[in-house]
């Protein structure tokens, strides 16, 4: 019932009332991003999100744009300044991600949308992550996200999905605001710190002699 009738609308209304009550905060950062990183002041890649339908999901730039004198991009770790870390240790760079909860792309919880390229990875029990809209936070980030692993974060996802409910959308967002609070990295600001799942699948499978999947 809820997640049928009720989460879609308190999605609406809580991240609307966000953009609103966060506008000035949006304005300010969009002007030091255009300052300090240059533009575009949007990182837009596209995501899979609920039943695999893909959307474009937008951040607040973090990086820059500098290159080699070849003009390929430098490493992520080069480009990423002291600014950008700044937005990604607040999870500031994920505001803009408001926009896609409004469009209707994403939930404020749910399991966090990963890269394109992943899909063929996963197992047919995997792919339930995909049930339910990706969210701006979730039950894995909340439970120690990059140090649990693929298979940890995995695990929290499907239990979200099984057991979503009021209650437990509303106790993800107070640890969610706890771990922001303390700056602990809890959406996807540390996600460059993780092996690529595509490169751990196969490594995975490399070792078991298994086909992919």
């Amino acid at each position: 019932m809820y997640r049928r009738f009720v989460k879609r609308g308190l999605d609406f209304v809580l991240s609307l009332c966000a953009v609103i009550v966060l506008s000035p905060v949006l304005a300010v950062l969009a002007i030091l991003i255009r300052l300090k990183l240059g533009t575009p002041i949007l990182f837009r890649q596209e995501r899979p999100g609920r039943g695999g339908k893909i959307f474009t999901l937008c951040k607040f730039r973090t990086m820059t744009d500098k290159r080699d004198e070849k003009g390929d991009l430098l490493p992520d770790e080069v480009r990423l300044t002291k600014f950008g870390r700044l937005l990604r240790s607040t999870s500031l760079d994920e505001l803009p991600e408001l926009l896609n909860i409004l469009k209707g792309d994403m939930s404020l919880i749910g399991p966090r949308p990963l890269l394109v390229r992943y899909l063929p990875w996963y197992t047919e029990e995997e792919r339930h992550r995909h049930d339910v809209r990706p969210g701006l936070t979730g039950l894995a980030q909340v439970n120690g996200r990059n140090a649990l692993g693929w298979e940890g974060r995995f695990a929290y996802d499907l239990e979200y999905v099984k057991h979503c409910s009021f209650l437990l959308d509303m106790k993800i967002i107070g640890m969610t605001v706890g771990k922001v609070l303390k700056r602990s990295g809890t959406l996807s600001g540390a996600e460059q710190t993780v092996e690529d799942f595509d490169v751990y699948r196969k490594k995975q499978q490399d070792g078991s002699g298994q086909e992919r999947i």
